[in-house]
């Protein structure tokens, strides 16, 4: 979604995040390692609104434009090269908003979730998953249609409607959304994966509310969220920072080991992904001086 931009200036280290908890308490530190790795080279990519690391292709990346553009899914790679692009049969885009790889009855799965509910007035919103293709042909590589194979689960929040754009999944399949914080705070959801079977939406358990200041202060606003690949921690950006959440054996979130602040790095910063068991990876929507979304490799303390 198009939030207001955020001023592209440093501003000084803050002692702590106002509303966390005591406990959870961080300095705001600049990351141990930043690197420009290029930007997007198909400008049909103008609103990334997440990033999805391949199971079945070593560098290959996967993202989605927001809300009302054609439902599709490019795959591009670190410097930003399209690598290719799958028009989603049957699918609209009410409002693609997260996008994560992960177990599915086809083995490997990418789960594209049309989360996004600004007014947060939709009743039931929907997580859609497709096998991830095997191997990029000559003629998806220059953009053709593939056919894909997909289901999808419908669901509702306990408590109402939320906007959300964050989302992983963990490896038996259950997707977990992070709520934006518009209003109740920034809470955790968790939907089973049996949900993709059932004919009727599936109510979504409430895990927890996480200690992130919600989307009413500057610069705050939950975008995206990952899970690492040795699955100890779980990143959540906002548009101006990244925290580090140890994951517990509980499946809830333990209080963040991590927090970098981005600010000035990115016009407006939306995508995360674990690139390697250290650094994630960035990507943005475009903006005033980046007439194509930058990505940045991040390394982030915790």
């Amino acid at each position: 979604m198009r939030a207001p931009r955020v001023p592209l200036i440093a501003i000084g280290l803050l002692a702590a995040v106002p509303g966390l908890p005591a406990r959870a308490q961080l300095p705001d530190l600049w990351p141990l390692e930043v690197l420009s790795t290029g930007s997007f080279h198909d400008t049909a990519i103008r609103e990334s609104s997440g990033v999805a690391r391949s199971r079945t292709a070593p560098g290959l990346l996967y993202t989605i434009n927001d809300s009302h553009n054609p439902p599709v899914v490019f795959a591009f790679d670190s410097s930003g090269r399209p690598r290719g692009r799958w028009t989603i049969p049957v699918a609209r885009n009410r409002d693609w908003e997260a996008l994560a790889t992960g177990p599915c009855p086809w083995t490997d799965c990418l789960f594209i979730g049309d989360i996004g509910d600004n007014r947060e007035r939709e009743p039931f919103v929907t997580i859609l998953r497709l096998r991830e293709p095997a191997q990029l042909s000559a003629q998806e590589a220059s953009g053709g249609i593939q056919q894909v194979e997909l289901d999808s689960l419908v669901l509702r929040y306990p408590d109402g409607p939320h906007d959300a754009e964050a989302m992983w999944v963990d490896d038996s399949g259950a997707v977990h959304i992070v709520t934006k914080g518009r209003t109740g705070g920034v809470m955790l959801f968790r939907a089973r994966p049996d949900g993709f079977r059932q004919r009727q939406p599936v109510v979504a358990t409430l895990v927890q509310h996480l200690p992130i200041p919600d989307a009413r202060q500057w610069g705050r606003g939950v975008t995206d969220a990952a899970l690492a690949p040795d699955r100890k921690l779980v990143a959540v950006r906002t548009y101006t920072e990244l925290y580090l959440f140890p994951l517990l054996s509980s499946g809830r979130l333990g209080p963040p080991v991590g927090r970098c602040s981005l600010v000035g790095l990115e016009p407006q910063g939306e995508g995360v992904e674990w690139f390697d068991d250290r650094r994630l990876l960035l990507t943005s929507e475009n903006g005033p001086g980046h007439p194509a979304g930058p990505i940045h490799l991040v390394r982030c303390g915790g």
